[in-house]
């Protein structure tokens, strides 16, 4: 039986709250996710974790507190989408190459009459590519619906040379925070969960 209606069809989110023990029903939802004139990118990811969690609530019935997320890659003041193709992929991973990057999560619980949300922020800093790696890594197909054009719990774990914060947020979502929301809406813990 689930405790949370989990409002995405992300693969890592759900491996990550069955991680902690939360028995979750999946509940995809299809929401335009653009940044609006003069939104900066904390407020951008917090609003798309809640209009996902509010999304996935109805969408579900009303009957569990829904969870959202929403993650961005931040090069300065700039939120990097997914890559369209592989030229616009190799941009995006050789403007990351040797520098330093944000990447942001937001997580939101509502359940009808609450929503409460986090945003972490995770400091990520790349090694130098070349050209040839960006396209090789292009060809493994893994970067084309990755945030920022790379995966840090796949192949694009060789891309990183440290990270300052989080990483399950870099993943998709926060563990330590969402935790602590999840505690505020009742829902449990280190349950026995059943793979899905």
């Amino acid at each position: 039986m689930a405790d949370l209606v989990l409002a995405s069809a992300s693969p890592r989110r759900r491996e990550l709250l069955q991680q902690i023990g939360v028995r979750i029903l999946t509940c995809p939802v299809d929401l335009e996710e653009r940044l609006l004139p003069d939104e900066s990118p904390q407020v951008f990811v917090e609003r798309l974790a809640r209009e996902k969690a509010e999304a996935g609530f109805r969408q579900a019935g009303g009957r569990l507190p829904a969870l959202g997320s929403d993650t961005a890659v931040v090069l300065g003041d700039r939120v990097m989408g997914k890559p369209r193709d592989e030229q616009g992929a190799v941009e995006m991973l050789m403007s990351l190459s040797g520098r330093s990057h944000q990447v942001m999560t937001g997580v939101a619980v509502v359940d009808g009459r609450r929503a409460l949300a986090r945003v972490v922020s995770t400091e990520v800093r790349f090694n130098t590519l070349s050209e040839a790696q960006c396209r090789r890594y292009w060809a493994t197909g893994e970067p084309c619906d990755k945030a920022g054009g790379y995966g840090i719990q796949g192949l694009g774990a060789v891309f990183v040379a440290a990270i300052n914060g989080s990483y399950s947020a870099v993943v998709g979502l926060p563990l330590a925070e969402t935790a602590a929301l999840l505690a505020e809406f009742d829902v449990p813990i280190w349950q026995p969960v059943a793979a899905q």
